[in-house]
């Protein structure tokens, strides 16, 4: 019933049109980017991280779906364009032989740490730096509460540290 609805304020409305105005280009700025000096996808990126920042640089499919917010098919499409590149690969579980798992290749771990200055360079000059640090803890607070919302499990992942697991070296990711 439009009776029982609670129409956006000004406010809210400003708040909401403009992080979608924002999400959207930024991040089709940064994917242009990082394809004209990196020759990767902001998604493909974010695969590879994904993967870095995984024990033994592994995770189920099923999993790394999850974590991308990727339907399966639209990340068995994303591993295979990796796979041709070599820089992920499809790997059995062994205690399921149902289940497989992505894994970062030695090339993709290269590839992703020659991209990472680039693309933190960029997140900064596009994002972080146009905030002051009050204004990055209140968005990441947001950002945090309605991820817990959405979907509860994520939000614990939030906290990554942004770097490559030690055993893979100190370039910083984003």
């Amino acid at each position: 019933m439009a009776d029982d609805i609670r129409w956006l304020t000004p406010l809210e409305m400003r708040a909401w049109r403009g992080y979608l105005a924002t999400h959207s280009r930024l991040l089709g700025l940064l994917d242009a980017e990082l394809q004209a000096t990196q020759e990767i996808s902001v998604p493909d990126y974010g695969v590879l991280v994904t993967l870095s920042e995984a024990p033994d640089h592994r995770l189920r499919m099923s999993e790394l779906a999850d974590r991308m917010l990727l339907s399966p098919s639209g990340l068995t499409r994303r591993i295979d364009s990796l796979a041709r590149e070599g820089l992920v690969e499809r790997a059995l579980c062994p205690e399921d032989r149902r289940g497989t798992f992505a894994v970062l290749t030695r090339a993709g771990l290269d590839r992703l740490r020659r991209a990472a200055p680039q693309h933190v360079r960029q997140v900064r000059r596009h994002f972080i730096d146009r905030l002051t640090p009050d204004q990055l803890q209140v968005l990441a607070q947001v950002f945090e509460g309605v991820l817990e919302h959405l979907a509860p499990d994520s939000a614990a992942r939030t906290g990554s540290t942004g770097r490559l697991p030690e055993s893979a070296g100190a370039t910083t990711l984003a």
